[in-house]
C-alpha cells in the first residue's frame, strides 16, 4: 500500500533501527519505548488490521510470532518473558493500518497494561 508507513519503512522509503528480518518479517525499535526492549514486529505483506485475517493470510500472522519467538531467544529474554500485543482499530489504540505485534520484554511488566 502506497502510503501506508510501515510499507515505506519496510521498503527503506523511511528509515528505521532494523533489529530483525526474515523472508516474511521485518522488526525495528519503537520510537516511543514503553520497555527496555520495545520493538514492532510487521508482516511484510500489508494486512490493515485483525479482522482482515483470513485462511489465505494466517501464514503472515504466524510468520510474526515465530519471529518474535526466534527473536526472543536471540536477545535472552525468551525464559524470563516478554509480552506481545496486537491493537484492532481505533479503540484498541491502534494507529497505524498495518497489522504489528508490539514486543515488550527487557524489565517485570505490570497487568493491567492500561
Amino acid at each position: 500500500m502506497s502510503d501506508c508507513l510501515f510499507c515505506k519503512i519496510i521498503k527503506g522509503d523511511i528509515p528505521s533501527k532494523k533489529v530483525y528480518e526474515n523472508d516474511n518479517v521485518y522488526a525495528f525499535e519503537d520510537l516511543n519505548p514503553q520497555a527496555p526492549h520495545h520493538i514492532l514486529f510487521i508482516p511484510k505483506h500489508h494486512i490493515s488490521t485483525i479482522n482482515e485475517a483470513t485462511p489465505e493470510n494466517a501464514k503472515h500472522f504466524g510468520a510474526l510470532f515465530a519471529g518474535v519467538k526466534e527473536y526472543a531467544a536471540e536477545i535472552g529474554v525468551d525464559e524470563p518473558g516478554y509480552r506481545v500485543v496486537m491493537n484492532c482499530n481505533a479503540d484498541a489504540g491502534q494507529t497505524v493500518y498495518h497489522v504489528h505485534l508490539h514486543f515488550l520484554a527487557g524489565r517485570s511488566l505490570t497487568w493491567p497494561p492500561g
